[in-house]
């Protein structure tokens, strides 16, 4: 940890976030052809905790830590990550068809706050390259694929909502066979039909009735931003409740910035996207504890991200309602030995209280969390 901040990362920030991104996915995807890579990584970061195993959908982790979509978007190096000690990787978004995303630049670090400024829009390779490629990976650990309908530029005609739920419909028929499991992100923050999807009168049950029919054969979990009120949240709780084949869910980034950031609005407003890292932390925490507590926890599991940097911050996610907990920035900040770190902190945590598995200790502080506050969270 103290070799990679006092020296690769400040090396690496020289160039330009997602110059760097792209470099590491590189590096990832030539070590994840490798066996022999492969095992000498992992002999420096993975640590077996029994206490950590966890089942989740019917899928078994060897612990609840994974690598948030975002980071391999087309699962380039999907065998390799286990290598640093993840318990599952979910790679994506992914849509039926490739799509060149937003333009650059649109990634950028802002240390003052441990955190990124995303603005992708949904690049990807697409369903086929996507699907072949995970169909020859040599990994071990559950590999789960985060789905989005096609973002076709601000230039493109309008899509409309039957489009949008065809565009899934054929990923998840592509994608079904080689995904642990499926993860329909319903709310990308930078792209217009991925903010408005869910709030519309019924979409999301149409979609899931067309999801129904389909019949994925694989765990399908609903990606979702922190609802603006108890009454959407509800609302849409309603619609997902009468489809069996929803499993859980997963919290995205909200749109716009929170406040504060330790940052001049001039600088701001040149970076358009949302933010996630630690700024991102408090609000990704209420949005899980709103959820946690209105669900059918008997049938729904959660999987978490939002500022996950210590085994501090993924344990407090799983005292609210997670049951696996992702994480992505903080590789950025705080390179590959972060997973080991948390891994083997949260089994002392586990420990100290008296868990002897994460599900254990799966929401036994949600109710006592703090509700949310007033509203304005959040400026565009």
């Amino acid at each position: 940890m103290g070799m990679y901040r006092s020296l690769v990362r400040p090396v690496a920030f020289l160039a330009d976030a997602e110059t760097m991104h792209n470099a590491s996915i590189r590096i990832a995807e030539m070590a994840s052809r490798s066996a022999l890579a492969r095992r000498a990584v992992a002999a420096m970061y993975v640590r077996d905790y029994e206490r950590l195993r966890c089942s989740v959908a019917g899928l078994a982790f060897r612990n609840p830590l994974g690598l948030a979509a975002g980071y391999d978007k087309n699962g380039r190096a999907a065998a390799f990550w286990e290598s640093l000690g993840f318990g599952h990787v979910e790679i994506g978004s992914v849509s039926a068809e490739a799509s060149v995303g937003n333009p650059r630049p649109r990634l950028w670090r802002i240390p003052e706050n441990d955190g990124l400024i995303v603005n992708y829009g949904l690049p990807n390779e697409g369903a086929d390259r996507v699907a072949a490629r995970l169909s020859a990976s040599a990994g071990s650990v559950p590999v789960g694929v985060n789905l989005v309908h096609t973002n076709r530029g601000p230039g493109a005609c309008p899509v409309t909502r039957d489009a949008i739920i065809d565009d899934y419909i054929r990923s998840i028929r592509r994608l079904d066979a080689d995904a642990a499991y499926l993860m329909l992100n319903l709310s990308c923050p930078n792209t217009p039909e991925g903010r408005d999807f869910v709030s519309g009168a019924g979409q999301v049950r149409l979609l899931l009735e067309a999801v129904t029919e389909a019949t994925p054969t694989k765990p399908v979990f609903l990606k979702v931003a922190p609802f603006p009120s108890l009454k959407a949240l509800e609302a849409f709780l309603e619609q997902v409740d009468a489809f069996p084949v929803v499993r859980g869910f997963g919290i995205n980034l909200a749109p716009g910035k929170p406040l504060p950031l330790r940052l001049p609005n001039s600088r701001l407003q040149s970076m358009p996207g949302a933010v996630s890292g630690v700024a991102c932390r408090d609000i990704m925490d209420r949005a899980i504890t709103e959820l946690y507590e209105r669900m059918d926890r008997r049938r729904y599991a959660l999987i978490a991200t939002g500022g996950v940097f210590s085994a501090a911050d993924a344990y407090r996610k799983i005292r609210l309602g997670a049951s696996l907990v992702q994480l992505l920035t903080a590789l950025v900040y705080e390179g590959p030995a972060v997973i080991r770190r948390i891994a083997a902190g949260l089994n002392e945590l586990l420990a100290r209280d008296g868990f002897s598995t994460v599900a254990d200790a799966t929401g036994c502080g949600a109710f006592s969390h703090a509700r949310r506050g007033p509203s304005g969270l959040y400026h565009n």
